[in-house]
């Protein structure tokens, strides 16, 4: 018999997804045993005329990391989820919108003119990329720059979402794992909409360190502190951490090293929106009490906007901009 079919896809994203799939070392050989991989653009050469040659739902499982930015993102979404019988949204882009999410607070003008025009930019004649040009030996295409930056689940049905920036080895071989069970006939796939391969907590119920005082009189850089306590709290110690609004399932990777949480795990289970929760989470631990003293402690923090909405910002009730969502694709 046939193997069933694999594929990946990289949207906008860094392509750290990619080579998180490859950390799993000797384990990626289980995916290759199991599966015939029919698409991967950053591992084989595949043409897009050859996924839409594929038969509806043909593909078992695609992994589709990176947000919807362009055109092109696009249609390969809606492509994936046409010819595939499970779409699993791999990593915080695909989830939650990520780093790439925050040019959701900018007008797209705004970006060109930031990238094309700055003074780091040598480009006299402000030249902009254009969708299309002629040249002698035909039509040039660049995929449009959409308005907004959108998540995966914003444009098509997701059925699994694995979370992380990028998803911790251990994450992609427990998801590999079950996957291939179900393809044995070992195992039945989990409810659809699960969270694969993450914790059903907060990152601050897996960290080791001690919560004493649950209180805070100020916010700073870690450069702005004196040494910090390898065993206590960092919140509490004055330095920002992500930790109360963010779901568990990284082992407390960060704080275990002395770095708090930025929260690339996204919104903790049953959290609407993170960026939110962190802010009630941050609010409720100030020790002010006065407006002028609260100014005081939140001055510690030189970008709010990047602190909370650092991962989810395309994924949260804000979503963007005025500016950004009034723009007509």
């Amino acid at each position: 018999m046939s193997k069933p079919r694999f594929a990946m896809y990289w949207a906008a994203a860094c392509g750290g997804c990619e080579i998180a799939v490859l950390n799993i070392d000797e384990k990626v050989l289980e995916l290759d045993a199991h599966f015939d991989v029919a698409f991967w653009p950053a591992a084989m050469d595949v043409k897009y005329k050859d996924v839409e040659a594929m038969e509806d739902q043909s593909i078992l499982v695609t992994l589709f990391n990176g947000s919807i930015r362009t055109d092109e993102n696009e249609h390969l979404a809606r492509l994936l989820r046409r010819k595939s019988k499970l779409l699993v949204a791999f990593g915080s882009c695909a989830n939650e919108g990520c780093i790439p999410g925050l040019a959701n607070l900018s007008p797209r003008e705004q970006i060109f003119e930031r990238a094309y025009t700055s003074p780091s930019t040598e480009n006299p004649d402000r030249i902009r990329p254009q969708p299309a040009c002629q040249v002698a030996e035909g039509t040039l295409t660049l995929p449009p720059l959409q308005p907004v930056v959108r998540t995966l689940d914003q444009v098509v049905e997701v059925d699994y979402h694995v979370p992380g920036c990028p998803p911790e080895s251990h994450q992609i071989a427990a998801v590999l794992d079950v996957l291939i069970a179900v393809v044995k006939g070992e195992a039945q796939l989990p409810p659809k909409g699960a969270v694969l391969g993450a914790g059903n907590s907060t990152v601050c119920d897996e960290c080791p360190r001690k919560r004493d005082v649950k209180r805070i009189d100020k916010l700073a850089r870690i450069q702005e502190l004196p040494p910090l306590a390898t065993d206590v709290c960092l919140l509490e110690q004055g330095l920002m951490c992500a930790g109360p609004a963010t779901r568990s399932g990284c082992n407390s990777r960060c704080p275990n090293v002395g770095a708090p949480c930025i929260g690339c795990y996204g919104a903790a289970p049953d959290v609407l929106d993170q960026g939110a929760r962190l802010m009630t989470a941050i609010a409720s631990v100030v020790e002010a009490q006065e407006p002028e003293d609260i100014d005081r402690v939140l001055d510690g923090l030189p970008d709010p906007a990047g602190t909370f909405y650092r991962f989810g910002l395309a994924h949260s009730l804000l979503r963007a901009n005025r500016a950004a969502l009034a723009e007509k694709p």
